[in-house]
């Protein structure tokens, strides 16, 4: 699975002009399931979202996790973020895993980090939506279970 995480100070997603999920501060988290993915991974790597240390403490360290700050997850679905664009100028997207494993591994990664503690909010698996976020920082991380690091 891969998840591009951006501390924010408030995110919203919206399908045609309805808001369908919102938070304040904590973070935005687009995900996408990968092709052999399995709901293992999904735990994992929500429950290594749940920890990261992406706040400051006191001291301006980045040294809290979300639970610690009392901040809550919007987590939107994004196959995109599956891109390959090692050959030619068009992305390739035929790493993503298909449409109903990525729609099981986006809930499921939701509802894994719902239940470590972190309230989550969520867009809509497949729809077109309009995300809009205030980055605090800006704070971005990218995580990839494939890359051996992400445990």
């Amino acid at each position: 699975m891969r998840a591009l995480l951006q501390r924010v100070t408030k995110a919203r997603v919206e399908i045609d002009g309805a808001v369908i999920g919102e938070i304040g501060g904590g973070l935005l988290i687009l995900v996408c399931g990968m092709k052999g993915d399995t709901d293992e991974i999904a735990d994992t790597l929500a429950r290594k979202v749940a920890k990261l240390r992406l706040f400051q403490d006191e001291n301006g360290k980045t040294n809290r996790a979300i639970s610690d700050v009392e901040g809550a997850a919007l987590v939107v679905s994004q196959f995109t973020l599956s891109a390959d664009t090692k050959r030619g100028n068009r992305p390739g997207f035929s790493q993503a895993a298909p449409p109903d494993e990525g729609q099981r591994l986006y809930e499921r990664f939701a509802a894994t980090l719902q239940g470590e503690g972190v309230p989550t909010a969520t867009g809509r698996f497949g729809a077109d939506m309009a995300v809009h976020l205030v980055n605090d920082g800006p704070m971005t991380i990218w995580l990839d279970t494939d890359d051996g690091k992400t445990q």
